[in-house]
């Protein structure tokens, strides 16, 4: 199948690893042009020279709780490659912890980076874009069931999906496509990092294995291919949608 991606231009945040660079290598794979930010300039460069260079990928070194963070990454990319299709948002996880116990300074902080900075990228993207235009938001499992020990996540990423919801239905009649993507178990530092939480990474890995259908962690490369075809035309009638990518995990429908 043809995604239709080719001269297409994309900005992805949080992509200097994980799924957010697996995505940003997925569009690129398929013939995008990507803008990629992260928090330092060396995993910034390293991600543009990982993603083929100059002619395929332009970084920016930048905080998604940052209130120019929106507008510098939109400029970014019509200025560099003269043109924006759609953004994936992507972060990453907020601090893991109880809700009882987590302190209001996390929350604050989560919530302007997961949260607030998610919206502030999807407003001013949404102002540029035209018929066509999508917005994704890389949120998690915890949208539609809550995960042990992950109490911030499980607070803010439902919200957060709502509100992706609710700007389907305002962009919608504009041609604009707003999506998200829903991932569990996927081996990546983050996840790897909350196995060792348990205090024995291999045991939970087990364990958390054993309760997926497909019997293991998914890749970040098969996330990020499941990212490309949504933000892609291919996905064009595909819009207010929340897509597991968990191997069978979540057990409603």
């Amino acid at each position: 199948m043809d995604l239709g991606l080719q001269q297409k231009v994309y900005v992805v945040t949080g992509a200097t690893r994980g799924l957010g660079l697996a995505s940003a290598r997925a569009l690129v794979d398929e013939g995008a042009q990507v803008v990629v930010s992260g928090r330092t300039e060396e995993s910034v460069a390293a991600a543009v020279r990982a993603l083929g260079g100059a002619g395929q990928a332009h970084g920016v070194v930048a905080d998604n709780a940052a209130p120019d963070t929106a507008a510098r990454l939109v400029a970014a990319a019509r200025e560099r490659f003269g043109r924006l299709d759609g953004v994936l948002v992507s972060v990453g996880g907020p601090a893991a912890g109880p809700v009882a116990s987590v302190a209001d300074e996390v929350w604050r902080t989560a919530f302007e980076s997961v949260f607030l900075g998610a919206l502030r990228i999807a407003r001013a993207a949404a102002e540029v874009l035209g018929d066509g235009g999508v917005i994704g938001f890389v949120l998690s499992a915890s949208v539609r069931e809550p995960i042990g020990g992950l109490g911030v996540s499980n607070g803010l990423r439902p919200g957060l999906a709502m509100a992706a919801k609710s700007l389907a239905d305002e962009l919608g009649p504009r041609g604009i496509r707003v999506v998200g993507l829903l991932p569990a178990r996927i081996d990546t530092d983050r996840v790897r990092e909350l196995d060792a939480l348990s205090g024995d990474a291999e045991a939970a890995r087990a364990r958390m294995s054993e309760a997926i259908p497909l019997r293991r962690y998914g890749t970040p490369e098969e996330f990020g291919r499941v990212a490309a075809f949504l933000l892609s035309p291919a996905a064009s009638y595909l819009t207010g949608v929340m897509v597991p990518v968990d191997g069978g995990a979540l057990r409603g429908l």
